[in-house]
């Protein structure tokens, strides 16, 4: 195992505060109230199009692919003016990265969230000097589940898909590991709805000091 890939948003990054405020901002300049955060976090996972579709239904508005277009870019100002100003990393997060780059892995992110977005967050979290690749939500014409960002991280960091692994909290992230056939390490901490059991996994954890164990153990498991 040479390369492990990250999911950014409820694996990294506790961002959906940071997400709620963009919305509740965006929702009142069209004189809507604010959806509450739990209703936000259920939302986020599929990238910014699919996020403002469902904010868009849930207040009653049109959700077609015309509205998400028209409403897409007045949405990314708001929040592209401060992404990270709520969002943390989760506990142990930074220590894990500089412990698994000094150990000799390439690190990557593979999100859904725009690129523009996810460079400024990882940046103002500092935490963007580990990574040798990030591929966005907005960065190929397909999105996570579509195996096409994973594999296009794995073409960045110069390395095989069968030498990666993909860190993730989601049922989304869940479904990329399947799709690219790349052992999938499951974050419960981060943003799932579906239970542990029932997400095709390799391994799962709840703390980020867990995480370099798991990936000994997986690199001596496919070490020939």
């Amino acid at each position: 195992m040479r390369a492990v890939v990250f999911d950014l948003d409820g694996t990294l990054v506790d961002s959906v505060p940071d997400i709620h405020a963009a919305v509740a901002a965006f929702l009142a300049e069209r004189g809507h109230q604010a959806l509450d955060l739990a209703t936000i976090t259920g939302f986020v996972g599929n990238g910014v199009p699919v996020l403002l579709e469902r904010v868009l239904g849930a207040v009653g508005e049109a959700d077609g692919p015309a509205a998400v277009a028209a409403a897409l870019p007045r949405f990314l100002e708001i929040y592209g003016a401060e992404p990270s100003a709520l969002s943390r990393l989760y506990p142990g997060v930074a220590e894990t990265l500089a412990e698994l780059q000094a150990a000799g892995f390439l690190l990557g992110i593979c999100t859904n969230k725009p690129l523009g977005p996810a460079r400024q967050m990882i940046a103002e979290l500092g935490i963007a000097r580990h990574f040798a690749a990030l591929v966005g939500g907005d960065s190929l014409p397909q999105r996570k589940p579509d195996p096409a960002p994973l594999r296009h991280v794995a073409a960045a960091l110069g390395v095989d898909l069968s030498a990666l692994a993909y860190v993730g909290d989601s049922e989304v992230d869940a479904a990329t590991a399947a799709a690219a056939a790349v052992p999938f390490l499951l974050f419960t901490e981060g943003y799932r709805k579906t239970p542990v059991a029932d997400l095709p996994h390799r391994a799962s954890f709840d703390r980020f000091v867990l995480l370099s164990g798991l990936l000994a153990g997986l690199t001596a498991a496919v070490a020939p």
